[in-house]
């Protein structure tokens, strides 16, 4: 059972799989776990899921560091890990001063997309990337050009959506519907940013937003 138990790391993030995430990890714990996990010849993966009001969602993403690029002497490490697998906590371990978890893993169940769909989600992107300001415009135009992640997670990994949305994405089993989600989605936000980027140009012209 141990070899079976996932670690976890809570965290204020949504990972999905094939996305690139940089983390620093400072705390005991789980310095502790990443140490653990990059012992032996590959490195294991460990769970990444949703921390939320003092409790973690049943459904994450699995990580594996794929780079270190700092150890500080206090044993702090700055990595870069990258999402594989989604799974499902079955139940939580408290054995360990980190928790681990058994995990089902599990897959879309089709994953065959209407190409209108697909066609539409893309374009809605495009529209949200152009009306966002400086940093996150950029990411999000850099996820959209890595054809390794399905369509649906790749228009959202790196956009400042909202946490629940991406969860809702992650724990999805069908890319149509989550391409439908996303749809809906960017439509309800254009209209907003639409009026805030409006705002910028007037503040940035006069300085009163009016």
């Amino acid at each position: 059972m141990e070899e079976l138990l996932l670690p976890l790391f809570p965290l204020e993030v949504v990972l999905f799989p094939g996305q690139r995430l940089p983390l620093h990890i400072f705390e005991e714990r789980y310095k502790t776990m990443v140490r653990e996990c990059l012992a032996g010849e590959s490195p294991r993966e460990f769970g990444i899921v949703l921390a939320k009001e003092n409790a973690i969602l049943n459904v994450g993403c699995t990580a594996a560091v794929v780079e270190v690029t700092r150890r500080y002497p206090d044993g702090r490490m700055d990595v870069v890990v990258a999402g594989r697998r989604r799974f499902e906590v079955l139940f939580v371990d408290k054995s360990k001063e980190y928790l681990r978890a058994a995990a089902q893993f599990f897959q879309d169940d089709d994953p065959s997309v209407p190409a209108d769909l697909a066609e539409r989600a893309v374009e809605l992107h495009r529209q949200v990337v152009e009306l966002l300001p400086g940093e996150s415009g950029a990411a999000g135009r850099e996820t959209a050009a890595d054809s390794q992640l399905p369509l649906s997670f790749r228009l959202a990994a790196l956009l400042p959506l909202d946490l629940d949305f991406k969860q809702l994405l992650l724990s999805l089993r069908s890319e149509t519907e989550r391409l439908q989600r996303v749809v809906e989605y960017f439509q309800q936000l254009l209209p907003r940013l639409r009026l805030a980027s409006w705002a910028r140009v007037k503040a940035g012209g006069n300085g009163h937003c009016r």
